[in-house]
Formats: structure tokens, sequence, C-alpha cells
């Protein structure tokens, strides 16, 4: 950041009182100017069968490869209706929203990503603009080595293990940056 948001006069990092971070203030009107972790929302869409709808990114980072529906959440939106938005956005999918079932803390990239339970309304689906294709996988079909991010794969392997042991539990994650 380099110029001021409210008055259009130049920013400059420094640690404000009563503070313990390098904030971008003011240097006319003094006002801080915060820059605070992102929350990426989603959903596991299942299927009466068993089966989770993934959809194959065709934006990058990771294009190509097979995530969860899910993105950032906008302002003035729930966590609940983001979940259910993405969805809809990425797959065309219509859900029953459940439970929160994963946080996943990323402080290397600023992120927090949760991820919701759902139930699939029906099987009129089909890709978004940022999909290049939306598919139902059984688990041991599931692309493991074309997942693109390390939260979805994490929440995924939880969440098949809940399921083999009839029961579900909220989980909670932290991710240390990959190694180079």
């Amino acid at each position: 950041m380099k110029f001021c948001p409210e008055c259009g006069a130049a920013v400059e990092l420094r640690c404000p009182p009563d503070d313990n971070r390098l904030r971008h203030v003011c240097t006319a009107c003094a006002t801080i100017h915060y820059h605070n972790p992102k929350l990426v929302i989603g959903s596991i869409p299942e299927w009466e069968d068993g089966r989770i709808l993934l959809c194959r990114r065709a934006i990058e980072p990771r294009r190509g490869l097979w995530t969860l529906p899910a993105g950032f959440m906008e302002n003035g939106e729930t966590t609940t209706e983001a979940a259910i938005r993405e969805t809809l956005e990425e797959a065309n999918a219509r859900i029953a929203l459940g439970e929160l079932y994963s946080m996943v803390n990323l402080p290397y990239i600023n992120q927090v990503h949760l991820l919701f339970r759902a139930r699939l309304l029906d099987l009129d689906f089909s890709a978004g603009a940022e999909s290049l294709e939306v598919v139902l996988f059984e688990e041991q079909d599931i692309p493991w080595k074309a997942i693109a991010f390390r939260p979805v794969s994490m929440t995924l392997r939880d969440y098949f293990a809940d399921r083999k042991a009839d029961h579900f539990q909220f989980r909670m994650g932290d991710l240390a940056a990959p190694l180079p």
C-alpha cells in the first residue's frame, strides 16, 4: 500500500501506539489500515450414494487440478452464504448446507479455510466460469495426486475417515509453508 484510500496521502509502515505490529498509517489523516487474513469458504457436497463433488479449476492458481467448490468470502455475507454461493458459482450445484466441518489456518499466506458438510439437492450441476468440469467421485476414484490445495486434501482424508467411523467431528488444523 502506497496511498491512503481515505484521503490519498502517502502511507508509511509504523507501529501505532498500543500495537505490536507494523501497520500502514496515513501520513496526513493518521488512519491505520489493517490487513487481515482472507477467509476461503466452501463446501463438501455429497450425493446420496456417498460420492463427493469436485471441480477441476479453470483459473490460476493450480489451473487444471481438482478442488472442492470454495473461494474468498465477500463483504456483506455470512460464512454459510459464502459456501452456498461458491458452490453455485463453481459447480452450478444447489446444496443443503450442514455443519462446519473443517477449519485450516494457513498463516504463511494469511488465509483461513472453512469447509462445510453439504448435501447435493439434485444432480443438475455443471461447470461454472471458474471450473473446467465438475464430477462426482467415489472415495477410491478421487484424483489424490491432482488435488489443487493441501487444505482440501487434508479435509477430504479426514472426511472419509470420519465417514468410515460413522462419526463426523469438527476438524481444525494449521499448515506450515510447503518446503521449497
